[in-house]
């Protein structure tokens, strides 16, 4: 069951990575542009956003059944945070992507709160843009592209 989700939590971030780069994109180019906020780029921030909040269920059903989580008990919190592969998967890549899930929710809860086309891009733009690098900085490159 474990390989199932951590298979499905792979390939469905490439879907919130395209989407995050899509939207952040999309929001520069409007902020830059000075063009009217549509349907169509709302459409773009909220797809981001739902697609990132399954992306975290489904990360955080396979982060407790994962045996990285399981080696928390096995040898203690000391011992994994010395060891650099231990401590990405249980400490920095979910604490990281929580962060990036939470800009994303802010960015466009915020977006709706603004009165002009030019703060909603503005406010998207900034908190998708940071949120996208968080986890870019954060992505297991080695097992990911493996």
């Amino acid at each position: 069951m474990y390989s199932i989700l951590q298979n499905l939590h792979s390939l469905w971030a490439y879907l919130v990575l395209l989407l995050l780069v899509i939207a952040s994109a999309n929001s520069w180019m409007g902020l830059s542009s000075k063009k009217d906020f549509a349907n169509k780029d709302f459409r773009i921030a909220l797809f981001t956003l739902i697609v990132s909040h399954i992306q975290l269920l489904i990360g955080l059903v396979a982060y407790f059944m994962s045996p990285y989580f399981a080696s928390i008990s096995e040898v203690g919190m000391g011992e994994v945070m010395k060891d650099s592969t231990l401590r990405l998967y249980v400490v920095e890549h979910p604490s990281v992507m929580i962060i990036a899930i939470v800009l994303i929710t802010m960015g466009f809860s915020k977006h709706k709160k603004k009165e002009t086309a030019s703060e909603k891009f503005k406010t998207i733009a900034l908190l998708y843009s940071i949120a996208l690098v968080l986890v870019l900085s954060r992505l297991p490159w080695s097992a990911w592209l493996a």
